[in-house]
């Protein structure tokens, strides 16, 4: 079993060699996600409301 104390030591190793993102990086990855997410939701709308209408075309056109 590893020494709990040499455990710890190896983590904050570790930890000193995370490479953070810097705040542009930071800022572009939460525009893209945001402008993502805005056309998948414009996307979704368009769609919903074309086969909304298609439906009711079909439903008026039988009755």
């Amino acid at each position: 079993m590893i020494n709990p104390l040499k455990f710890f030591q190896e983590v904050k190793q570790e930890a000193f060699r995370i490479t953070w993102p810097t705040k542009k990086e930071t800022m572009m990855g939460a525009i893209m996600v945001f402008a993502l997410a805005s056309i998948a939701a414009i996307f979704f709308l368009i769609l919903d409301q074309l086969l909304r209408f298609f439906l009711n075309l079909i439903l008026t056109i039988n009755f």
